[in-house]
């Protein structure tokens, strides 16, 4: 078995495993993505083609370079509400496919922990196999996102309008302290919550909501600083690539092509990491498990 992946991990040494193994397997990790959010980055950008968009815009010669820069950066209004609509639905179409391939890749990661062999095929069936319980607890961790996020906003809103009607300057204090408050909270919790994944996916309890607290009971803030460490990678890369192929290409087709396949590379290694930190969990919560187990024992021959 892959001695890295069964022993408990350190916060660097997670990173470090996510981006080896997102390296030497890349090929099966992105063709695993490909399969499911390619079909439906090629559809939103035929959507985007055919209302209008132009596949690839120069940006305007003449003039002072940095107006040039500027005017790439502007969005035309050439879309259609059709199309608009279309790119909607194919946002919600994703909450239905994009979670297969997430547990695919997880499958590939306990088969490279286990030193077994696969296919593509085969961890596509196996996914396919969960998929009832993927997506059933998937929806229901949206309804819990979606709760958490709007309950306090609405609270934290009418707080920050009494208290600008009152004292303006305690009301955004208070304001401002209640949402950073509030974000803590919840980013703790979905954290705690959102391993509910791996245990849909491999059969360990459906929706996996308590299994995943009782996995994240002494890791929630390492996890936590895990999650963010991820999300700003991601953010940077895709930003950088936004900013770097949107000076020459404008607001195009090609550029919201290339975008995609810039987040299907990013969606892979946050996958991959998902999967990493999922497995130490699970690692370390056997581990105590049957450190508990030997400790009843001895009691009892005692």
């Amino acid at each position: 078995m892959n001695e890295r992946l069964n022993r408990p991990k350190r916060f660097g040494e997670i990173l470090d495993l996510t981006f080896s193994l997102s390296k030497k397997h890349f090929k099966i990790f992105f063709f695993i993505s490909l399969i499911f959010m390619g079909p439906v980055y090629l559809i939103e950008a035929l959507i985007k083609l055919v209302s209008g968009v132009n596949f690839f815009r120069e940006v305007s010669v003449g003039g002072a370079w940095y107006e040039n820069i500027a005017a790439s950066f502007e969005v035309e209004e050439t879309t259609s509400l059709g199309a608009d609509l279309g790119v909607v639905l194919l946002g919600f179409v994703s909450l239905f496919i994009f979670p297969v391939a997430t547990a695919a890749t997880l499958f590939v990661v306990d088969h490279l922990r286990k030193n077994e062999t696969y296919t593509v095929g085969s961890v596509v069936k196996k996914a396919f196999a969960r998929y009832g319980a993927i997506i059933g607890s998937t929806l229901l961790f949206t309804l819990m996102v979606t709760g958490l996020i709007l309950l306090p906003i609405m609270f934290i809103a009418i707080v920050f309008v009494l208290g600008i009607a009152t004292l303006p300057v305690v009301g955004i204090i208070v304001g401002v302290l209640l949402f950073l408050a509030f974000a803590i909270v919840i980013g703790y919790l979905l954290t705690r919550w959102s391993f509910y994944f791996g245990s849909a996916v491999l059969g360990e309890g459906t929706p996996g909501f308590t299994r995943s607290w009782r996995l994240t009971r002494t890791q929630g803030w390492k996890l936590v600083g895990l999650y963010i460490i991820f999300f700003l990678l991601i953010s940077i890369v895709s930003s950088a690539f936004e900013l770097t192929f949107g000076l020459f290409l404008g607001n195009s087709v090609l550029l919201s092509m290339i975008l995609s396949l810039v987040n299907i590379v990013t969606t892979l290694i946050f996958a991959v990491g998902f999967a990493v930190m999922y497995f130490d969990l699970k690692v370390r919560h056997d581990a105590e498990d049957l450190k508990e187990l030997i400790d009843e024992y001895a009691v009892v021959q005692s």
